[in-house]
């Protein structure tokens, strides 16, 4: 399972696969790339290419 983090390039927020999004219905464990293509940060509201890889 791939954990790697991604941070929002707009605002900052951070997606963490180990604790998903419960707020938008992602489940604890699910991986940046499982996300819907429908998905955008729960802050400012972009999509998932508004995002980068936190190494």
């Amino acid at each position: 399972m791939d954990m790697t983090k991604y941070e929002c390039d707009v605002c900052g927020y951070i997606y963490d696969p180990a604790k998903g999004d419960p707020d938008s219905g992602i489940e604890p464990g699910t991986s940046f790339n499982e996300l819907p293509d429908e998905w955008v940060c729960p802050l400012c509201f972009v999509g998932k290419e508004d995002f980068s890889p936190i190494n």
